[in-house]
């Protein structure tokens, strides 16, 4: 019973401390990002050049959520983990070339089809009011929106295929226990993008191209940037390509049987996000502002979801193989638990700062007040639904553990369907004619989604120790709440001092004095309340990384 005990404590911190190294090359790519998102944003005005590039680029980023980051990659870790406990690591070997040398002919085929069929999903996608005029001459012989939406659509499709190479890239290695260099990959996509985009801003102009144009060869150059940074750690822990290809293989047939029903399975954001589409191109700059409020967003959801999802699945890929559900358990419950000791107190931080997160974000160049705070109230109702999105990446691995993809396939159906209605009722039939409902549809289908497979994870392998979330939810909610209350003052007392002062250090000021001051005063009721898994992230910081 001791030595169980010293074995649970030691998966703990090792998930911990693994997740921490994530956290921080994620966190740096999340923040590239949100430079990225500021460059748009000052380069491009939401109304004309920008709302055609986001168009355009969720298309193809769509398809890489779902075949790529998403279902591709764990997918690829369960069977690769289950092949070299199995048949040794030479069969692994083969698997991981079998499955490049098949994923490179179906994304070819899907990239020529995406170039194709673009005009056709675009004019889908995009409602009447989107399709406003521009002036030919300004915008370099394009009339509408949706024409340039087509025209960046076909120019980024490519993109596909090297973020898909480099997920199965960041599977093998988050599979050898390599997790530092894959978290980090996206950062050189984020700075490939932003040089690349900027620079054409610059320079295509003087061509007779588009400087959108830049934008969207950057996202090209991003992503052969984050595969390219892979490959050396992958000839170092032994990998070596062959051109095999086999369709009769069982390891292949199992990665492609956990892919094919599991599109919409595993992948209920994505989908929401991609017909959440259809209902936000209802009006002008409806798309920039969802698009860039779901980008801050997303900084918390990679620091902490991404982070902690990654680290998590392939040691509960490897505790289900080794039959050890007791540990499978306790490795879960641990992950649910970090995640609401993390993402409650950030969610509450971004309901009380959005407006000044996204005035220093965005309010830039072509940015105007009215976006700011049209994007900022977008960016708290998101807020609520931060745990949400987090944890359902934690529930949707234990389910890919076991190679169960049938319940998430059927709850995130339901979800996708949910969610389609409830945008019905509040654009198309005038209930709630704003942006903000659509975000709150996502967020509350998404919450739904991760609520139910958590109870039907539970039927499956038992209990999972949610006895004890409940009161680490209490303590949680308890020390957020006084936390949320300093940074709502300290916020009241800088927006007092300096309203109307217009200036990049009044706005840092008014984001990071607050967010300092209430991570003190949460590190203290943490403390108060003796939330054990705190002291264990407090651990990550003092001992090498």
């Amino acid at each position: 019973m001791e030595n169980e005990t010293k074995s649970t404590a030691q998966q703990n911190q090792n998930v911990t401390r693994a997740a921490g190294v994530v956290s921080i090359a994620v966190m740096v790519s999340r923040l590239l990002g949100l430079a990225r998102e500021t460059a748009i944003g000052y380069y491009f005005p939401s109304k004309t050049s920008a709302d055609p590039f986001y168009l355009a680029f969720r298309i193809p980023n769509f398809l890489r959520d779902m075949f790529g980051e998403g279902i591709l990659s764990k997918a690829f870790i369960t069977t690769f983990l289950a092949t070299e406990a199995e048949d040794g690591e030479e069969a692994a070997w083969n698997l991981t070339n079998r499955i490049f040398s098949l994923a490179f002919l179906v994304l070819i085929g899907i990239i020529v089809l995406g170039i194709i069929l673009a005009p056709v999903v675009v004019d889908v996608l995009a409602r009447d009011n989107f399709d406003r005029n521009l002036d030919n001459v300004e915008h370099f012989g394009f009339d509408s929106k949706i024409e340039l939406a087509v025209y960046l659509t076909q120019l980024m499709f490519p993109y596909l295929l090297f973020v898909s190479f480099a997920a199965i890239a960041m599977g093998l290695l988050n599979s050898k226990g390599r997790f530092g260099i894959p978290a980090c990959a996206s950062t050189f996509f984020n700075v490939s993008s932003v040089a690349v985009g900027i620079g054409g801003y610059y320079l295509f102009p003087l061509i007779e191209i588009h400087p959108v144009t830049g934008m969207a060869i950057g996202v090209i150059v991003g992503g052969i940037a984050q595969f390219l940074i892979q490959v050396p750690s992958m000839y170092r822990v032994g990998y070596r390509y062959r051109p095999l290809l086999s369709l009769r293989d069982p390891r292949v047939l199992q990665v492609l049987h956990l892919i094919g029903p599991a599109v919409l399975g595993v992948a209920a954001v994505q989908v929401n996000l991609l017909t959440n589409t259809f209902f936000i191109t209802s009006d002008s700059g409806w798309l920039t502002w969802i698009t860039r409020a779901y980008r801050v967003m997303h900084l918390p959801i990679g620091i902490f979801g991404v982070a902690i999802s990654t680290v998590a699945l392939p040691q509960l890929a490897k505790l289900v193989a080794a039959g050890e559900t007791e540990n499978f358990r306790n490795a879960l419950s641990y992950s649910l638990r970090l995640m609401l000791v993390l993402t409650i107190p950030a969610g509450i931080g971004l309901m009380v700062l959005s407006e000044p997160i996204c005035r220093l974000l965005y309010e830039w160049g072509a940015t105007l007040e009215e976006d700011t705070i049209e994007t900022a109230g977008l960016l708290f109702v998101y807020a609520f639904g931060l745990c949400g999105f987090s944890m359902l990446k934690i529930v949707t691995d234990g389910f890919y553990a076991y190679k169960d993809i049938r319940a998430p396939v059927i709850v995130s159906i339901c979800a996708v369907v949910l969610n389609i209605c409830l945008n019905y009722l509040f654009i198309y039939r005038e209930f709630f004619l704003d942006p903000r409902a659509v975000v709150f549809s996502t967020v509350l289908t998404v919450t739904l989604n991760c609520v139910v497979l958590l109870l039907l994870l539970r039927r499956k392998v038992g209990r999972l120790g949610l006895r004890s979330v409940v009161p680490l939810t209490l303590k949680t909610l308890t020390a957020s709440a006084v936390m949320g209350f300093v940074c709502w003052l300290t916020n009241g007392v800088i927006e007092a001092d300096w309203l109307g002062t217009v200036g990049i250090i009044p706005r840092i000021v008014a984001v990071f004095a607050p967010i300092g001051l209430s991570l003190l005063i949460l590190a203290g009721m943490y403390k108060l309340l003796k939330v054990s898994e705190f002291d264990d992230i407090l651990n990550i910081f003092k001992q090498p990384l």
